[in-house]
């Protein structure tokens, strides 16, 4: 009688552990499907998710870079996180991407995403014109290098450049249910109380295989989630 109370008991703990194990296999496979973005601010329609960070803090930047660094500059990075739930692939057009900023009550200003080379010059030119002590005017004007001889595009310019690149999205597409991260960086010249009532505006969405276009995302930052 003991023997079949043992067997008994032993069967049934085989079936309860068979049942745990597919219950939290389930939970895994339902957190991998879902998995949230780590963003600070998301915006969604026809079966696209745009969520942005802001990068506000020097700290932040030590994850993708190891010395010099985009904030110390005053430029700051938004790190973008674009999941398309879509059956198929969804295209970007990159430099379209704007940041509607206001300056004061009576004068906005739409800045330009910087590419890399624009942040590589701006950080590791130091003869480009700019005065990075002096409180500046958000709007990133094009400034002249002196009549000196032009700063040099050395080997360390190349290596904060491919940093900047490597940091940055990584693609123009973004693929049938995938998720694409990246930074996206704007010349704020340091002015980061902009960002709170700013928007992002992210044009020129279209699904590749229908040519159907996506409504633009026009992100606003002082929406919190």
């Amino acid at each position: 009688m003991q023997t079949v109370y043992y067997s008994l008991m032993k069967k049934l703990l085989a079936v309860v552990a068979v049942v745990l194990l597919g219950i939290l296999l389930g939970q895994a496979a339902v957190g991998q499907q879902e998995k949230p973005l780590k963003t600070s601010i998301l915006d969604a329609h026809e079966g696209v998710t745009i969520g942005v960070e802001p990068w506000t803090t020097a700290s932040r930047y030590k994850e993708k870079f190891s010395k010099k660094t985009p904030f110390a500059a005053g430029i700051v990075a938004l790190r973008l996180s674009i999941r398309n739930d879509n059956d198929e692939a969804v295209k970007l057009n990159r430099p379209r991407i704007r940041l509607l900023v206001q300056l004061d009550s009576e004068n906005k200003q739409e800045l330009e995403a910087m590419t890399a080379d624009d942040v590589a010059d701006t950080v590791m030119l130091k003869q480009n014109g700019k005065d990075p002590t002096a409180r500046r005017s958000p709007i990133p004007l094009p400034l002249p290098i002196g009549g000196g001889p032009k700063p040099e595009r050395d080997k360390n310019w190349m290596d904060f450049q491919a940093a900047c690149q490597n940091a940055g999205l990584p693609s123009s597409v973004i693929g049938a249910h995938s998720t694409m991260e990246g930074l996206v960086y704007f010349d704020l010249r340091g002015e980061l109380d902009l960002l709170q009532t700013a928007r992002l505006y992210v044009p020129d969405l279209e699904k590749m295989t229908s040519k159907q276009t996506i409504l633009y995302f026009d992100i606003d930052f002082s929406r919190t989630n």
